[in-house]
């Protein structure tokens, strides 16, 4: 009996890789992988920056706004420049050398405030040597072109936003430019925001980019504030001390009970799970489809009743299940090892940061590649046997689809709950859920970050295990009988008598005019 499982299985698994199409179907999920980790990196390096123009009626708003902005640029520069192998830029040869004295402090941002202004209350003798620095520097910035602050760094805002001139009597102008997409959007400061309450106009085409919006609207929200406090006469070092806020600095408790602090990695190993229950999903669905899209096409070309005459019916279930499976595990085995490679290769090829996510540490947690393969076998073999029962008696994939309607539904739940259960994988909702076989799979690998005690594995293991081999059971009860039904698919209350009724768990073969029993036609 085993022989001629085996022999059935590995005909399933031969039929699927020697195809062609399996392989290019195969490969599209790692270039989807590569593509989510490089374009977006990619892609922001191609983006243009966005051309705007500002009217500014009271007078002194914009030039505020690049003051600011020149003062953020300037911050990164400091904090970036000379690490990662980053040149400084021709001409700023003496603000490289004065580095040391103004950023390695606990404060990387201070020279960037003191060279500007922006800040209230620098300390004298450092305000000068920085505001003598700060004029070269800011003509360099105020010339400096988008290609070349985006070689600088990415996130500097004359990268990515570039200012273009405007007349206070140009507004006609500028819609035509508009039009003609010769400016991205323009901004029309009617009054001075600092003693009305009266809104300017951000007037562009595209309304789905908020980032010029957004990035003007904060400059100038600070700008308009220290402007007002100014009117008011409210000194600087109170208004500063009144709004400062209460800082959080995040910590972990490590393993040997200390707190420690939270790197990016330590985020993104608390969110990896996420990413593998969607994987996961796609991978059992993928897989279990196959396997019911093969069994309706066999059994409507009339092969099933070929091999039903060497075989039983059981033989020829299991056998298909296992073969399945096994093209499921070539599947996901070429994905994890296209994940590792990419894992250890992009870093190298694009030492430059193209990359903007490092994913090494999915190396050093072993748990989650052996969680996703646990319970990608044992979530296939739970839908394999049941949409493998539904295939057996339907003759149509229209037929399939009404019937395993419910099981969809199920389906979706962990899918749609992924980020409410990564947020709280302890929580009553993940624990309940991790309890329910049919999203046992999915939830426990969502919970895979959380602190999850090594009995709560065993025991939703165990019952996912039984849950397998009960369905199995079931699912062998419906095939003996469906597989060599024509006409009407039966009901789901006529599925469950056949189930409940008393047949050994490894039926003998019967003969097609036997299996006419079920209440169909054969």
């Amino acid at each position: 009996m085993n022989d001629k499982i085996y022999l059935v299985a590995q005909r399933e698994w031969l039929e699927n890789v020697r195809t062609k199409a399996f392989w290019i179907g195969l490969l599209i999920m790692p270039v989807i992988l590569v593509a989510a980790m490089v374009l977006p990196t990619l892609l922001s390096k191609t983006k243009d920056a966005r051309a705007y123009a500002v009217i500014d009626n009271s007078g002194w708003l914009d030039e505020a706004v690049q003051t600011r902005a020149f003062a953020s640029d300037l911050a990164i520069m400091l904090d970036r420049l000379g690490f990662d192998g980053k040149p400084w830029p021709e001409g700023l040869d003496e603000l490289a050398a004065l580095r040391t004295e103004f950023v390695d402090q606990p404060d990387r941002g201070d020279f960037a405030r003191q060279s500007t202004g922006v800040d209230p209350a620098p300390s004298e003798p450092r305000l000068g040597a920085a505001q003598d620095l700060a004029e070269s520097i800011r003509r360099w910035w105020d010339s400096l072109e988008p290609d070349t602050a985006r070689d600088l760094d990415r996130r500097l805002s004359k990268a990515q936003f570039r200012q273009v001139p405007a007349s206070v009597e140009s507004r006609e102008t500028l819609n035509e430019k508009l039009g003609d997409d010769q400016i991205f959007a323009y901004i029309a400061i009617e009054a001075d925001p600092a003693s009305s309450d009266d809104p300017a106009s951000y007037v562009s085409k595209n309304l789905t980019d908020n980032d010029l919006e957004n990035w003007y609207r904060r400059h100038a929200t600070a700008a308009i504030r220290d402007r007002r406090m100014e009117l008011r006469d409210v000194d600087p070092e109170l208004a500063t001390y009144l709004q400062g806020e209460f800082r959080l600095d995040r910590s972990k408790l490590s393993d040997s009970g200390t707190a420690e602090s939270v790197s990016m990695n330590d985020r993104l190993r608390q969110w990896a799970p996420v990413g593998f229950v969607y994987l996961l999903w796609l991978s059992v669905f993928t897989v279990s489809q196959m396997l019911l899209s093969n069994t309706i096409e066999e059994k409507s070309n009339r092969l099933m009743e070929v091999l039903l005459s060497s075989i039983s019916p059981l033989q020829l279930m299991l056998g298909k299940i296992l073969g399945i499976a096994a093209t499921g595990i070539t599947m996901v085995g070429t994905w994890v090892i296209c994940l590792i490679g990419a894992i250890i290769v992009l870093p190298i090829i694009f030492s430059g940061g193209a990359v903007g996510v490092d994913f090494s540490f999915l190396l050093s947690e072993p748990r989650y590649l052996i969680s996703f393969l646990v319970y990608f076998v044992l979530g296939y073999l739970l839908y394999a046997a049941i949409l493998v029962a539904i295939g057996s008696v339907c003759n149509t994939i229209k037929e399939a689809q009404n019937l395993q309607s419910p099981l969809v539904i199920v389906l979706m739940i962990p899918l749609l709950l992924m980020i409410p259960i990564g947020q709280d994988p302890n929580g009553t909702m993940a624990v309940v859920l991790s309890y329910f076989p049919p999203t046992t799979p999915f939830v426990m690998m969502n919970r895979a970050a959380g602190d999850i005690a090594w009995w709560e594995y065993a025991i939703t293991t165990l019952l996912l295990v039984a849950s397998v081999f009960f369905a199995t059971v079931a699912a062998a009860k419906i095939f003996r009988i469906g597989v060599l039904m024509t006409g009407k698919p039966p009901n789901i209350r006529e599925m469950i008598r056949w189930v409940r009724a008393p047949v050994g768990l490894i039926p003998e073969r019967r003969e097609p005019a036997e299996a006419s029993d079920g209440g169909g036609q054969s």
